[in-house]
C-alpha cells in the first residue's frame, strides 16, 4: 500500500481491537497505475478493431475484479522523471507492440520508467510486454520468438519448481490455456528474476522479477484480455496466421473468430469450448483473470511491499 495509507491502517490495528476494526467504514480502495506503452498511433489502431486501446482493457478488466477501483493511467514512453509513485498501491503495465530489444527512444523510455517503479518499491504486475519491458530494466533481455507468434492462445502452460507454490499462479491447475498474442519472449531473466511458468514454446510464460527496492509479477499472455478481444485481435493479424501456417485461408480464420466472439458472448457453451480445445480456465472471466485477483490480494495484503 502507499506508505502513508500504510501507516495510518498500521496505527489502527495497534490501538483499536480487531472486534472494532471490522465494524467501522470498509477499507480504502487501492490505487492502481495502469501503464500504457503503445504510441497514440498504436492505440488508435488498437480501438479500430478491438474497440480498446490495451491499457483500457486493462483498466476494464480491473474494474470488473474490483467496482470502486481508483485507477490512474500513463505512458512509459515519455523522457521525464515520475514524481508521484508513492501515493500508489500498485501498478500494471499493459501489452503494446513494444520490442524490447531493439535500441530505439520507445524501448530506452520504458525501460527507465520501470527502473523508477522498481527504485520506488510500488508492487507491478505486467502482461506480455509489461513483462519484457521489467526484465529489460532489470538486466535481462528479450528477442524475437524463435517458433513466430504464439497466436490466440498459450496451450499447456505448467509451473516451473520455483512456480509450484508460487501465489501469483494460486488456484491455476497443472496445466492451462491463457490468451495470448506475442511474437517477442524474455530471453534471459536478470539478476532476481524467477521464472515460474512455460510452456514447450515459451521458456518463460510467467515470472518473478526483484529488482532494487521492488517485486514484479508478470506473464506472457494476457489474462487481461476478453475472448471477444482475441478473436478482434487474431482477425486482425490474419494474414500472419495463415503465412504462419496456422489456418489455410481467410474462411478458417474468420470461423475461429466467430467461434470465439459466440464462447465470450455465452461463456458456459461447452460445445464451442470443445471445439477450441478449451474449458473453464479461458471461458470464464474469474478464472481467466486469476494472476492479476492474485496481484490485487497481495497488495491489498501489503505483502508485496518495498524490499
Amino acid at each position: 500500500m502507499a506508505d502513508g495509507r500504510s501507516r495510518e491502517r498500521n496505527a489502527l490495528h495497534r490501538v483499536v481491537p480487531e472486534a472494532l476494526i471490522r465494524k467501522g467504514p470498509p477499507p480504502l480502495p487501492p490505487i492502481i497505475l495502469v501503464v500504457s506503452s503503445e504510441t497514440q498511433e498504436q492505440q488508435n489502431d488498437r480501438r479500430s478493431y478491438a474497440g480498446l486501446a490495451s491499457h483500457e482493457s486493462y483498466a476494464t478488466a480491473l474494474r470488473r475484479l474490483r467496482p470502486g477501483i481508483e485507477l490512474d493511467t500513463a505512458s512509459c514512453l515519455g523522457t521525464g522523471d515520475i514524481t508521484d509513485l508513492s501515493r500508489l498501491d500498485g501498478i500494471v503495465f499493459a501489452g503494446s507492440p513494444i520490442q524490447m530489444h531493439e535500441d530505439n527512444v520507445e524501448a530506452r523510455a520504458a525501460a527507465h520508467f520501470m527502473t523508477q517503479v522498481f527504485e520506488a518499491g510500488v508492487p507491478a504486475f505486467g502482461s506480455c510486454a509489461g513483462l519484457q519491458i521489467a526484465a529489460v530494466a532489470a538486466g535481462g533481455e528479450t528477442g524475437p520468438r524463435r517458433q513466430g507468434a504464439e497466436v490466440a492462445f498459450a496451450r499447456d502452460i505448467t509451473r516451473t519448481e520455483a512456480g509450484a507454490g508460487h501465489p501469483m499462479l494460486d488456484g491455476r491447475p497443472a496445466t492451462w490455456t491463457a490468451p495470448a498474442m506475442h511474437s517477442s519472449v524474455v530471453t534471459r531473466l536478470p539478476p532476481g528474476g524467477r521464472s515460474l511458468a512455460a510452456n514447450p514454446d515459451t521458456p518463460i510464460e510467467a515470472a518473478e522479477i526483484r529488482h532494487g527496492n521492488g517485486t514484479f509479477w508478470g506473464v506472457q499472455y494476457h489474462p487481461e484480455l476478453s475472448l471477444g478481444e482475441i478473436a478482434a485481435s487474431t482477425a486482425h493479424q490474419a494474414k500472419d496466421v495463415i503465412d504462419q501456417g496456422l489456418a489455410r485461408d481467410q474462411g478458417e480464420v474468420d470461423a475461429m473468430a466467430a467461434r470465439l466472439r459466440d464462447l465470450d458472448a455465452v461463456p458456459t457453451r461447452v460445445d464451442i469450448a470443445w471445439q477450441l480445445g478449451l474449458n473453464a480456465e479461458i471461458a470464464l472471466f474469474e478464472h481467466r483473470t486469476r494472476e492479476i485477483e492474485n496481484f490485487m490480494k497481495a497488495v491489498e495484503a501489503g505483502v508485496l511491499g518495498p524490499l
